[in-house]
């Protein structure tokens, strides 16, 4: 019986591993709540969210937010967005627009995102969420993309307003 439940539990964490092929660092996933109020703060109201979202460049400031948090779901097993928060099998997005790429403290990055020599921003974010392994090839980032254009504005607004962008 023991082996049973040792071998049932086995396969749950397997399973849960799946998502993104690296091993988990222990720390489970942050709630959209979590990840925009950071260990400490206050969640953003709705309000909060429309006031930042009007302040952001065309076309983000026209975004569906809740459409972005849904389509970031599919980012949330391995990357949370708090200030402070935990890195995950990918890094903590917390500021990363106006961040060089590949240079995140506390996460190895390959080789190839390291070389790249561009600075985050909405188009290149844009591009990257399209297709990463068409972006840089030999990125150790396993996400299929986001073909949808639409889906990607929400998204990278969704990023925005919760990582603390300022315009």
């Amino acid at each position: 019986m023991r082996r049973l439940g040792l071998t049932l539990v086995a396969t749950a964490v397997a399973v849960s591993l799946s998502a993104c092929g690296k091993p988990s660092t222990g720390t489970p996933a942050a709630t959209s709540t979590e990840q925009a109020a950071g260990p400490t703060a206050a969640p953003l109201t709705a309000e909060q969210k429309k006031a930042i979202l009007a302040t952001l460049p065309a076309p983000y400031n026209t975004a569906d937010i809740d459409n972005g948090e849904a389509k970031f779901a599919l980012c949330s097993s391995c990357h949370t967005l708090s200030e402070g928060g935990p890195v995950m099998t990918g890094p903590n997005l917390y500021h990363i627009i106006g961040e060089k790429a590949g240079v995140r403290p506390g996460f190895k990055f390959s080789e190839p995102m390291v070389a790249a020599g561009f600075t985050w921003d909405p188009a290149h974010l844009d591009t990257w969420i399209t297709d990463p392994k068409a972006m840089i090839p030999g990125t150790k980032m396993t996400f299929a993309g986001l073909k949808d254009p639409k889906d990607r504005t929400d998204v990278i607004a969704y990023l925005m307003i919760q990582t603390g962008y300022k315009p």
